[in-house]
């Protein structure tokens, strides 16, 4: 994609978890303190493989951590929009994560998905890919009801998108489907589609940008 001219922005959660792999922690503790230490840990494996990835192609990336904070005050977006701004120009591709280190209740962006799609609204990207462990969103539960259909393209005001969607999430990530739904909503404020699809499918993101049909698009 970077050689098609195509500015990318990687919003990636997972320094707890990371964290948690190198304090050798099997379970994730409900202490805020122990969760924020876990992210300092996990958050420097993360972009150490990061670099390492694409390196190999000889882009480099940049570490930007918000919270909620950053965006409702009008100097740090403005701020922020500019450092974003900057490091496209510069060709690298920039990974965003919530700072889990310093975030709290009153200022976390609860999830990625959210955070992803207010990134999208900031720079007014063409479109929001949200990759996940499911094809799509589809009529109903497909690890529940095998006959599941995916649905490919619907609206974002469509009122099955919600009931379809459920509210589950993972006991280790702290969303699901329906933090995916509500930040396609969210990326509509912008006027951009959203493409949610399985992350380890054959070239996904080369087929998207090719205009292929993958997973489901939530359009405006």
């Amino acid at each position: 994609m970077k050689s098609q001219n195509i500015d990318v922005i990687l919003v990636s959660s997972g320094s707890i978890v990371e964290g948690m792999k190198r304090l050798n922690w099997n379970e994730k503790p409900d202490d805020v303190h122990k969760l924020q230490a876990a992210a300092a840990v996990g958050q420097m494996g993360l972009i150490q493989a990061y670099e390492s990835l694409f390196a190999k192609h000889d882009i480099h990336t940049a570490q930007v951590l918000l919270t909620r904070d950053n965006l409702t005050d009008s100097k740090r977006f403005e701020n922020i929009t500019s450092t974003l701004e900057n490091l496209l120009e510069f060709g690298t591709v920039p990974v965003i994560n919530e700072n889990d280190t310093v975030a709290t209740e009153e200022i976390k962006f609860g999830d990625n998905d959210t955070l992803a799609a207010l990134v999208t609204n900031l720079i007014n990207a063409d479109k929001l890919i949200i990759l996940t462990d499911q094809h799509g969103v589809f009529d109903d539960d497909p690890r529940h009801n095998s006959d599941a259909v995916l649905i490919e393209k619907i609206h974002y005001q469509d009122e099955r998108l919600e009931r379809v969607a459920g509210k589950s999430g993972s006991s280790l990530g702290s969303g699901g489907m329906y933090s995916k739904v509500m930040a396609a909503k969210t990326a509509t404020k912008s006027n951009t589609p959203t493409y949610i699809a399985w992350g380890r499918e054959e070239r996904v993101l080369t087929r998207i940008f090719e205009g292929q049909h993958v997973g489901t698009i939530i359009h405006c």
